[in-house]
């Protein structure tokens, strides 16, 4: 479907609208939720609030991933290492949370004490509390949205906001192409492969909600895929994340007799969600 590029999006930003200076309105609410969401980490420990600031700073980046043909190479990557850091540190609290909600749900594992799987939960919140409270995440992003549009200011090429989108939808839809492609051909232990497929997939995914207002065509089957794409290899994701911290975390078991047994639950699951991963991509 082809749009009329005047037409007014209700969203506060139009499709003729140069995309330079489109920058700060798409990026204003996001860091506005950025900091909001980091506020209510000092208030409470509340998985929604964690994953919520987590999330964001990924948007946050796939827009700066968006933008990057009219930034410095070195500015955006150092911008992009800065969310990825802050993104990172609320989601080691999220690991937690995943893992303490696959071993109630799923192993319903007695052996593993709850209390102290809970303990080490807490002390992972206060450390990413702590660490983006040092790391002034309010003034960092504000910053950042400051040097990022005082950069854009100086760029000379034009382009409208709705032509700029639909390049860079399509940049990253080659890009999703090319990792599934690679992914499939991979060996089954793989993972590494089909870790990269999810991250397309998501920066995708948060370009088409991003500029949805502007783009040409109707993306909603696109959507629909990407959504079952991220939530199998979200799925398995989780799996393999857990695994990790149970192994770098012997102490949380009494008896190893208990932990091997959940570790072996989680390689079996691991298998298994592996290959639902790459029969998503066989029928893609």
């Amino acid at each position: 479907m082809k749009r009329d590029d005047t037409t007014d999006t209700g969203t506060g930003i139009e499709a003729r609208q140069d995309a330079a200076a489109a920058f700060s309105s798409l990026a204003s609410p996001l860091v506005h939720e950025a900091i909001a969401c980091a506020a209510l980490l000092s208030e409470g420990a509340e998985p929604e609030s964690i994953h919520g600031l987590r999330v964001v700073l990924r948007r946050l980046r796939s827009l700066w991933w968006a933008y990057r043909p009219l930034f410095d190479k070195d500015v955006v990557r150092q911008q992009r290492s800065l969310l990825k850091f802050l993104a990172t540190t609320a989601g080691k609290t999220r690991d937690w949370d995943i893992l303490l909600q696959l071993l109630e749900e799923e192993v319903e594992a007695e052996s593993a004490s709850s209390s102290e799987l809970k303990a080490v939960r807490a002390q992972a919140l206060t450390m990413s509390v702590e660490t983006l409270a040092n790391a002034g995440v309010k003034d960092v992003l504000r910053a950042t949205l400051s040097d990022a549009a005082k950069a854009l200011n100086t760029v000379h090429e034009c382009v409208s906001l709705r032509k700029f989108g639909d390049r860079r939808v399509a940049a990253c839809e080659k890009l999703l192409r090319k990792r599934m492609k690679r992914a499939s051909c991979a060996k089954k232990s793989d993972y590494a492969s089909l870790h990269e497929v999810r991250k397309a997939g998501k920066t995708l995914r948060y370009l088409l909600e991003l500029f949805e207002p502007v783009l040409n065509g109707d993306h909603r089957r696109t959507l629909k895929r990407l959504t079952k794409i991220q939530k199998r290899f979200g799925a398995l994701n989780d799996v393999v994340a857990s695994e990790a911290l149970l192994e770098q975390n012997e102490n949380l078991f009494e008896d190893r007799g208990a932990r091997d047994s959940v570790l072996r639950w989680l390689k079996q699951e691991r298998r298994r969600r592996v290959r639902a991963a790459r029969k998503l991509l066989c029928d893609a």
